[in-house]
């Protein structure tokens, strides 16, 4: 009857808030109907985003639209930041961390030319969590961190405190738990300082999170029932439906499985109200966790695909690490070893990818860079501290002493002097981080003049090149040197220069339309086999080299992707096949499917390449490139463009090879 009681109340106080809610957001929408200006409607349209964003989604996203296409024609930089501030949120509570981070790049940017450090701040600090939301915790830990070097050169304590507790986060996924709570406890004891009851329920839900993931349940269970509390007495529904699912995960570790699946529900439903894809994700894999642990392995396995599925669909690799993980933990549980071995394959390779080395050492530089100005910070303070202590006892000298005078006007000038050059040091710190910046940017430029170089060199030296020898032979044939029996030969030659100038024409002219973001993908069903079936046929007609061509793709292989591009993309690959191939070999295509995506492959068995050459192979500033097996040219830019190509399809692409064995050059798209 408790129970009961408790959640009657629990939807009366929620009707009461929704109610409210719909006042205001009636009177705003009153006000739009009337006539106001570009800004003031924009002003209006983002306060109902707000009120609309965790009641109607639908309504918040079609005020979000309007609201940036008005944005886009002012010329006002404070409402487009706030525009694209509001629609970075708005994302964020639907899980699409990568249009979020979009976003809250252009506020940046438009912060940037105000100098308004404040804002700019801010804006770190967003960045720092969109880049948190999609597992990228080096570069998370570089914007919180960036955040909070602003945010105390100008003494925004509210903003230092958000930033120390968004660093403390980063340790926790980072598995450093105590330096996370060193970080969270902090940010408590800030925010309790500060009487910012807000903070207090955010620091509270990740000290509960860090203690579940250290296997205290009982305490993990305190703190989040605390910041539950909190998170409903404010209408916090920003980190209502996490704290809810975290308090599932702990019934889930202390195998009460029945108040787990509840908090999951109520977690799930605070996730479908506003759309968020990622949140409602993280629920599917919890169930399927509880499932898994109740021996229901079909409901398990479906949960847990799902998760996968928008995981992928979302570019979440965090939440696509653990769901490889827990299909490898069913299918072992159900005794399939083979599929358990496959998907913990998975599960380590994008491990390993995510939390690489590089990784790791950049976020260690940052993290010794950060923490060496800290402790500059709190020298100074001490210092500054040492300072006043030292003029008090000068003043106390003065009243019984008359020549305390003398060295109170000492004290004056040191104080002054060490004012000035406090200042000087600021703006010495300010110099050398728009220093920094100014070489970074440097460094972007020079990357895309060695680009721009790389593409001049080619038009330069690979058209000129079957220019010259159509030329060449026109002449000859004008004057009459070339006898009737030797225009076989040289025609021939001609032939496969102008194939391949017609393919690097094609190239470039597909890379400078990406480049420009002038290239209209249309996806729509389109059929694998039939693709490859149709290169076979063009390939094979202009190739000398009888290379034998195999298509295994299912006839039945219907992808969901720009016919165009997929098209390119499968004869790039198929001529590179063909290029490094012997005479009398043989190119294979073949289809397999996986999840809710096919795997295409084109392998050879050609000449194969050495581990180095691999790594060289999709890099666009310096494209890899090296004579075929019967002398053909190449650019290296086909590759490129296949990479290109698929990733805007959706998919990914890479390759397996050994020298003198052949290569696999493999794709991804989505079925239809």
């Amino acid at each position: 009857m408790k129970i009961v009681f408790s959640t009657f109340l629990f939807f009366i106080v929620l009707g009461h808030s929704c109610l409210y809610a719909q006042s205001e957001a009636d009177k705003l929408e009153a006000a739009l109907k009337g006539e106001l200006a570009d800004t003031a409607r924009i002003r209006v349209l983002t306060a109902l985003v707000k009120e609309y964003q965790f009641v109607d989604f639908t309504k918040s996203q079609a005020y979000t639209e309007e609201a940036l296409k008005l944005a886009e024609k002012t010329e006002s930089v404070k409402h487009k930041v706030d525009a694209y501030l509001t629609a970075s949120v708005l994302y964020a509570s639907t899980g699409d961390f990568s249009s979020a981070l979009r976003f809250d790049n252009r506020a940046l940017e438009l912060d940037i030319t105000t100098k308004d450090s404040t804002n700019i701040s801010r804006d770190y600090n967003n960045i720092g969590h969109d880049y948190y939301d999609l597992g990228e915790y080096d570069d998370a830990y570089f914007y919180f961190t960036q955040s909070y070097r602003i945010a105390s050169v100008i003494k925004d304590t509210l903003r230092m405190l958000i930033s120390l507790h968004n660093v403390g986060r980063v340790f926790k996924e980072l598995g450093q738990y105590d330096q996370a709570l060193d970080h969270l406890q902090l940010s408590l004891k800030m925010s309790q300082e500060h009487h910012d009851t807000e903070g207090i329920a955010y620091a509270l839900h990740e000290i509960g999170d860090v203690m579940l993931r250290k296997n205290q349940y009982d305490s993990a269970l305190n703190f989040l029932t605390d910041a539950l509390a909190k998170v409903r007495s404010m209408h916090i529904d920003e980190i209502h439906p996490q704290v809810l699912a975290n308090i599932g995960s702990v019934y889930l570790s202390k195998s009460d499985f029945s108040k787990a699946l509840a908090y999951y529900d109520s977690a799930y439903t605070l996730h479908a109200k506003t759309n968020n894809r990622y949140g409602m994700a993280e629920i599917e894999l919890g169930r399927g966790i509880v499932f898994i642990k109740q021996k229901k392995y079909d409901e398990a396995l479906d949960k847990i695909e799902k998760s996968l599925v928008i995981a992928r669909e979302l570019n979440a690799r965090v939440l696509e690490i653990r769901s490889f993980y827990q299909l490898s933990v069913l299918w072992e549980t159900k005794g399939d070893h083979k599929k358990s071995l496959e998907y913990f394959k998975q599960y380590k390779l994008l491990e390993d990818t995510l939390f690489s080395q590089e990784m790791q050492g950049k976020l260690l530089r940052d993290q010794i860079r950060f923490e060496t100005e800290s402790r500059d910070t709190q020298i100074a303070a001490l210092s500054r501290l040492q300072t006043s202590q030292r003029s008090e006892l000068r003043k106390q000298e003065f009243v019984r002493n008359i020549l305390v005078v003398v060295m109170a006007l000492s004290a004056i000038l040191l104080i002054t002097v060490y004012r000035s050059g406090q200042r000087r040091r600021k703006i010495n710190m300010l110099l050398l981080n728009h220093q920094d910046e100014m070489e970074k940017r440097s460094e972007e430029l020079e990357r895309l003049n060695q680009v721009k170089d790389k593409f001049f060199s080619i038009i330069s030296h690979d058209l000129r090149s079957p220019i010259n020898a159509l030329a060449g032979l026109l002449d000859l044939i004008d004057k009459g040197a070339i006898k009737p029996e030797e225009m076989h030969k040289h025609t021939k030659e001609l032939k496969v220069r102008f194939n391949h100038t017609r393919t690097l024409l094609n190239n470039l002219l597909d890379w400078t339309l990406l480049q420009m973001d002038k290239l209209n993908l249309q996806a729509a069903k389109i059929n694998l086999y039939r693709l490859v079936e149709e290169n076979i046929q063009l390939l094979g007609s202009v190739q000398d080299k009888k290379i034998s061509m195999l298509n295994e793709v299912p006839e039945n292989a219907i992808g969901f992707a720009d016919s165009n591009t997929i098209n390119l993309v499968i004869r790039n690959l198929m001529t590179n096949a063909i290029k490094f191939t012997n005479d009398g070999g043989r190119v294979v295509i073949a289809a397999r499917e996986q999840g809710r995506e096919w795997i295409v492959s084109v392998s050879d068995n050609g000449v194969g390449m050495k581990p180095e050459v691999l790594s060289m192979l999709f890099d666009k500033t310096a494209p890899y490139t090296t004579r075929g097996t019967a002398n053909e040219k190449g650019t290296g830019l086909g590759l490129i463009l296949c990479k290109e190509f698929v990733e805007k399809n959706g998919g990914r692409i890479w390759v397996e090879s050994a020298e003198d064995k052949g290569s696999t050059f493999y794709f991804t798209l989505p079925k239809s």
